[in-house]
């Protein structure tokens, strides 16, 4: 680093993001994308209605896209919140409800840009450890006198919270803001969106880089309480009013016209997720039951770290995290199935020279 940086970041761990190796041709099931493209709707909105305009601002109050999806979320328009990514929706949580006075509060495994954050803004942060078996230990969450981010399901394990569990939280927090990040729940979990006009201290973050499959295009939203909405308004009109550019807004306003398409894609993936379980179970893996477009899944007999190096030098990619409650664990994105029965073939093949 330079002699020139803040020395108040000098010490900063940054986010890492899944590997994006050029070397060779990978199956690549490391990073939670979808393995389906952008319906057709998307792909010829992003082709034809906006490239012309480009020479122009965007709007930076999303007035179309707002309109779009608070008729397909049955919410006012006035409580949602568009992000370039849900990551900055995340950022205007952390710059908006949290602060030297008021601390983040988050499990102690789980997705790695909250901690990003609260390092990068400097907040205090309680961290709460996951039961043994990986569960979040929800009356750990309550009375917690700070902002609570809950990622529901949880990442990289797969769990999920019921609903029911999520209003506990919220009714034992009602002087604090709860963030429910629900990246991956269209894979089989519960959303809360619904709840916002009962609970004013709730926000809930999604994504369009996961069931949605544009993850290159980088489009987030939350829905919350019009107060809420307008505090983080306020952060995002302070850092970049235009961020979401035509071509994202456009996007986004055909994937709604074509939900059914992705809801449909979820659906194979909720299939494939079973279909892997039930290979890697047979192969004496042990699996967290996921929710999520992912498994996250160990070997007691094989190193996680070194399954995860001998699939990569074979052309398949899988996550691994270096942490030691889950350094045995691989995150597997679920896939085709084309892509799966690959990856099962190679472990087959790792497993048989380990053995002989």
């Amino acid at each position: 680093m330079s002699r020139y940086l803040n020395s108040f970041h000098k010490n900063l761990l940054p986010y890492t993001p899944g590997e994006q190796p050029v070397d060779m041709q990978y199956v690549k099931l490391n990073t939670n994308e979808s393995p389906f493209p952008p319906s057709d709707k998307v792909i010829h909105a992003v082709n034809a209605a906006e490239i012309s305009k480009l020479n122009l601002y965007s709007d930076p109050e999303c007035t179309n896209l707002v309109k779009r999806f608070a008729s397909l979320y049955n919410v006012k328009t006035e409580n949602i919140l568009f992000g370039n990514g849900s990551d900055e929706i995340l950022q205007y949580c952390f710059y908006s409800f949290c602060g030297e006075d008021k601390k983040a509060v988050f499990a102690d495994i789980t997705y790695g840009f909250y901690s990003v954050f609260a390092d990068l803004f400097h907040i205090p942060v309680e961290i709460i450890p996951l039961n043994d078996d990986y569960t979040l230990p929800t009356d750990k969450f309550k009375n917690a006198n700070g902002t609570v981010f809950i990622a529901n399901p949880n990442a990289p394990t797969g769990l999920a919270l019921t609903k029911n569990e999520i209003i506990e939280i919220l009714e034992s927090n009602k002087d604090d803001v709860v963030v429910i990040d629900e990246a991956y729940v269209d894979f089989g979990a519960e959303s809360v969106v619904d709840l916002i006009d009962t609970y004013n201290n709730l926000i809930v973050v999604q994504t369009f880089s996961k069931s949605r499959s544009y993850a290159g295009g980088r489009l987030g939203m939350c829905f919350a309480d019009k107060e809420l909405i307008n505090d983080m308004k306020m952060i995002k009109y302070s850092l970049n009013p235009y961020n979401i550019d035509r071509l994202s807004m456009a996007a986004g306003i055909a994937a709604a016209d074509d939900d059914a398409y992705y809801k449909k894609n979820a659906a194979v993936i909720i299939q494939n997720r079973q279909w892997l379980t039930n290979e890697l179970t047979a192969l004496g893996f042990n699996i967290l039951p996921s929710c999520a477009n992912f498994i996250f899944a160990e070997h007691p007999q094989y190193d996680g770290k070194e399954l995860y190096l001998q699939l990569k030098e074979r052309g398949v990619l899988v996550r691994h995290f270096d942490k030691d409650r889950i350094c045995n664990f691989n995150r597997i994105t679920i896939g085709t199935m084309d892509q799966l029965q690959i990856l099962v073939d190679t472990i087959k093949a790792i497993f048989k020279e380990q053995d002989n």
